[in-house]
């Protein structure tokens, strides 16, 4: 149930990425749209997370995500470090940017940054490269935020660092747990884990 949680996890920061960066210069339409969907794909992973731990207490069948990482726990000492360093580099970028007198919307794109090579970085420990796709995508979406920045396109940061890695969070949180679900009920999955 550990990645599923995870799932639950990261489907919450996408959510958050999307309401927090659909304003303007997003029409308003489009912003309500795009957080409406935010809000069905999380309702979509906690109702899979619900499902998953319905079937692993009456069934003992745990939901199968990812590559392999199947030994050893998710959020152990690797995690941990992972974290710290992650948040140090979140809360110190944003104060260097800050010092740099660099736009508000950098902020968006330096987290983005910073997420996505922090699931970069938890690939090797999980054991799961497909932790990576996403970390990949976000990394680059912060340092397309980042150049845009110094840059007339400055005010569609948000919707790029922001928005997009909502999207992707989301997407793949989606598809990782509908993969988990099936697995889970899959004969060949072996029951426990």
């Amino acid at each position: 149930m550990q990645r599923m949680t995870g799932l639950l996890i990261g489907a919450v920061f996408g959510a958050v990425f999307v309401f927090a960066n659909s304003h303007p210069p997003l029409g308003h339409a489009l912003a309500l749209v795009l957080r409406i969907a935010a809000a069905v794909a999380l309702a979509g992973v906690v109702a899979m997370w619900f499902l998953a731990v319905g079937r692993a207490r009456s069934t003992g069948a745990e939901p199968g995500i990812g590559g392999g990482g199947e030994s050893g726990k998710m959020f152990g000492l690797g995690f941990a470090v992972v974290v710290v360093i992650e948040a140090v580099a979140l809360f110190g970028g944003i104060a260097v940017l800050r010092v740099l007198d660099r736009p508000e919307e950098s902020n968006v794109a330096w987290i983005a940054l910073v997420v996505g090579v922090h699931f970069v970085a938890l690939g090797p420990i999980w054991r799961d490269r497909t932790i990576m796709v996403p970390g990949v995508v976000l990394t680059v979406l912060g340092v397309a935020g980042l150049v845009m920045t110094a840059t007339s396109a400055v005010a569609w940061v948000p919707l790029v660092s922001g928005v997009l890695s909502g999207v992707t969070l989301l997407a793949g949180c989606l598809a990782a747990a509908r993969r988990g679900l099936a697995a889970q009920r899959s004969p060949v999955s072996g029951g426990r884990r």
